[in-house]
């Protein structure tokens, strides 16, 4: 994937050469557009809109969020803190963003492991075959089932596409059975190679705007990310409201 901030600054640096003032009253949208083409590769913004800050332009690409002059020559690296309420005001925006996006995202285009019993959460893992923490959360993928917590996989093959992660990937969508390739793959037996229409080269591109950069990587239904492997039981405490659980 890549880093989208060094390419915003490069791109910046190409861009950044404009005759109105920097912080005018009402933003440039086609400047600040052709930067979010250079960097995010869609043809403009979700959204562009005043920030906190006076002559600061919030700019949303699915849940990226970054800040610019209305020019389109400067722009903010970092988030915007609330020092007076403690919030971080970025990450309220990204996670509001990221629960809209997964809201979107049709099941049938993710591997989803069901509880037995009644479905109490939703969590979709971002997931790498090839990740040793991935293949540590699937094997204990039962514990999070029994538990009530429904494991939706979305593919994020590290190493991108048409590498050896990236068709192991699309062998398992492909397979008949796609839980048990799943499992078979996560456990390292090699499965013979299979092809077909699949949506991994689609999941990449929701891990962009999702701005993951690691795998696992969970999101909840209320757009809250958490980097990494948790344990099934410390899971359901965040999912079940102890956001202290996720530090």
């Amino acid at each position: 994937m890549r880093n989208y901030m060094k390419n915003f600054i490069k791109v910046l640096v190409l861009f950044g050469v404009v005759t109105s003032p920097a912080f005018a009253a009402k933003p440039n949208e086609a400047a600040i557009n052709k930067i979010v083409k250079e960097v995010f590769g869609v043809s403009q913004a979700d959204a562009i809109a005043e920030s906190v800050l006076p002559g600061v332009y919030e700019v949303r690409v699915g849940a990226q969020v970054v800040y610019m002059s209305g020019d389109a020559r400067y722009a903010v690296q970092g988030d915007i803190i609330d020092l007076k309420n403690r919030e971080n005001i970025t990450e309220t925006t990204r996670t509001a963003q990221r629960a809209k996006l997964i809201k979107k995202i049709d099941p049938k285009t993710l591997i989803v492991f069901k509880p037995k019993e009644k479905t109490k959460h939703v969590v979709t893992v971002f997931t790498d075959i090839d990740c040793g923490y991935c293949q540590k959360l699937h094997s204990e993928i039962d514990q999070y089932t029994n538990l009530g917590i429904e494991i939706r996989y979305a593919a994020f093959p590290r190493s991108g596409a048409n590498t050896k992660s990236y068709f192991k990937a699309v062998t398992v969508w492909c397979s008949e059975n796609q839980l048990s390739a799943m499992t078979d793959s996560k456990a390292g037996k090699v499965l013979p190679r299979k092809d077909c229409t699949n949506p991994v080269e689609t999941h990449m591109t929701l891990a962009g705007e999702f701005g993951v950069s690691g795998t696992p990587t969970m999101v909840l239904e209320d757009g809250t990310v958490i980097p990494g492997y948790v344990p099934a039981p410390k899971l359901l405490s965040i999912l079940e409201g102890d956001k202290r659980a996720a530090m």
